[in-house]
């Protein structure tokens, strides 16, 4: 028998009963601190939810919200979704065609938006199908040829500290992520209630991130991009102090902020740690005292980065593997008792994959003939996975539903990985990347990993190019730390692979492009190379 349904309005309640008291501290766009307590949160959620009413928005309706971290957006988070609405986290990033696609599709009916967004909304106001309200969220309203356009201050002003919350069904919908759609138009994620309920139940467990009430939690990772990878909730649903930094998302910026407020728990993808890494070498005064485990996402972070952040600084770092269909958690790192009896270095590169399945998911290897893969640590298959917070279907997508997941509902992930004896499960490439030479496979990702192990490296990605031979061969491009040869680095690469993997080029540029969400934009790299080469071998 269900004693009551698992909503976002349990989480909300959970905090302001028994932590109303506990601080959220937000870093404005304005370069100001805002400081309160989840009890000072719950009085404006509950004036939202109110002007919404006030503003004739039905229940079931859908809001875009185009934000960074700050307190606003945490409002929005609850404020929509308590009231039975669904928030729509929508990343300023996208190109202008893709921003028109998802909101159309989704049917936003109000768009939430920071001013130093609102010239992206203006060059697409007009192909918006089914928006009929703006909210700038500030004290005032920019000018701006948004209509009708209303400050978010002015929208809370005068309306009721108190709401009388509806009773909702934890199958119903709470919010919707897109994908980035790096290889195509974005599809939409719908989360229920309940999917967001026990993903962020699941990271308070002690076997994934531990997260508790004695916690000061920062997610760097932004709000718009897939929940925060959830920790907003898991911070509320605990009772953390929750910091967020809105634009300062800098190297120096996050050191000054966890310093600051005491931060034990933050987490972003892999290149934020890279930079913080350097800035911690050349200063004195950044101490990082208090941090004591940092949340990696995106790629793989190399064995040099897990020792200086272990053992220099003091915080592990955990790794997470997921997607915007999970919401996003499927796997982390832990350290199991067989793993801990291991050789120090065999068991850095144990911490270096992906790790083992959350509690409550399912993962699975199958071959292209969708055939089981054996667990043997060599053994490569698509990653497929099931869990109850994963999708069982895209937004208005039947086609795509389709081929992303099997007849017996496991979802393809698209990603190729190895299983080994422990359990871990090694994330070695994307279908997408893999690079078929000659009829064998290589590992982008293994390369991109024993590139950025070297001490003069400081970021790598390498990308499959035609080959009127060997059908693809890679091509590697590196950030330097320090002066490196191309062929130094092929010496590298030999301890490890054999001479046929090894990049027929390696290029050195000032940085790698990245996507929206912070991940190396192999796309733009291969589009570039293709356009001033076209395959390989180049003529010299």
């Amino acid at each position: 028998m269900k004693a009551y349904e698992l909503t976002l309005q349990i989480m909300l309640e959970r905090a302001t009963n028994l932590f109303g008291h506990k601080e959220i501290v937000s870093e404005e766009p304005d370069g100001t601190t805002h400081r309160y307590t989840y009890d000072d949160a719950y009085n404006r959620i509950s004036q939202l939810a109110n002007a919404l009413d006030d503003l004739g928005v039905d229940p079931g309706s859908r809001l875009s919200v185009m934000a960074i971290n700050h307190h606003r957006h945490f409002e929005l988070y609850f404020g929509l979704a308590c009231s039975g609405r669904s928030i729509h986290m929508t990343n300023h990033m996208l190109p202008d065609e893709h921003l028109v696609e998802i909101v159309n599709e989704a049917e936003d009916e109000i768009v939430f938006v920071d001013p130093a967004f609102v010239d992206t909304i203006e060059n697409v106001a007009d192909q918006f199908e089914t928006v009929e309200q703006y909210v700038i969220l500030d004290d005032d309203v920019p000018a701006t040829s948004l209509e009708p356009v209303i400050a978010y201050e002015d929208l809370l002003e005068g309306q009721d500290t108190e709401y009388d919350w509806p009773t909702l069904d934890e199958d119903r919908e709470a919010g919707i992520c897109y994908t980035s759609g790096t290889t195509g138009l974005p599809k939409g994620a719908s989360y229920s209630h309940r999917d967001l309920y026990l993903h962020t139940v699941t990271h308070s467990h002690v076997d994934v991130f531990g997260i508790s009430e004695n916690d000061t939690v920062m997610p760097v990772v932004p709000m718009y991009h897939v929940n925060a990878w959830g920790l907003p909730y898991t911070a509320t649903m605990c009772g953390s102090k929750l910091v967020l930094p809105g634009p300062k998302t800098g190297a120096e910026e996050i050191a000054e902020l966890i310093d600051r407020e005491n931060v034990t728990v933050t987490a972003a993808v892999t290149t934020v740690w890279l930079e913080m890494a350097e800035f911690y070498d050349e200063r004195d005064d950044v101490e990082l005292e208090s941090l004591e485990r940092v949340l990696i996402g995106g790629t793989s972070p190399p064995e040099w980065l897990m020792e200086k952040f272990d053992k220099e600084i003091g915080a592990p770092i955990q790794q997470g593997y997921g997607m915007t269909e999970a919401a996003p958690h499927l796997v982390n790192t832990m350290t199991t008792s067989e793993v801990q009896e291991l050789s120090e270095s065999e068991r850095y590169q144990q911490q270096m994959k992906p790790g083992l399945p959350a509690p409550g998911v399912q993962i699975r290897l199958r071959d292209p003939d969708g055939k089981a893969v054996p667990h043997d640590g060599e053994s490569t298959g698509e990653i497929q996975a099931r869990s109850p917070w994963l999708i069982d279907e895209y937004y208005a997508r039947p086609d795509a539903t389709k081929q992303a997941f099997t007849d017996d509902g496991w979802f393809k992930t698209g990603d190729v990985g190895v299983i080994d004896g422990y359990g871990y499960l090694e994330v070695v490439d994307r279908l997408d990347d893999v690079i078929k030479s000659g009829g064998e496979w290589i590992s982008s990702l293994e390369l991109e990993n024993e590139l950025m192990a070297h001490d003069a490296v400081e970021e790598a990605t390498v990308i499959n190019i035609e080959h009127e031979k060997w059908d693809e061969r890679p091509v590697a491009y590196v950030v330097q730390r320090e002066d490196v040869t191309e062929d130094e680095l092929k010496e590298h690469l030999l301890e490890r692979f054999p001479k046929w993997w090894l990049p027929d080029q390696i290029v050195f540029i000032e940085s790698i492009p990245k996507t929206t969400t912070g991940k190396f934009d192999k796309k733009v790299l291969r589009d570039e190379f293709e356009s001033e080469h076209g395959r390989l071998p180049v003529d010299q």
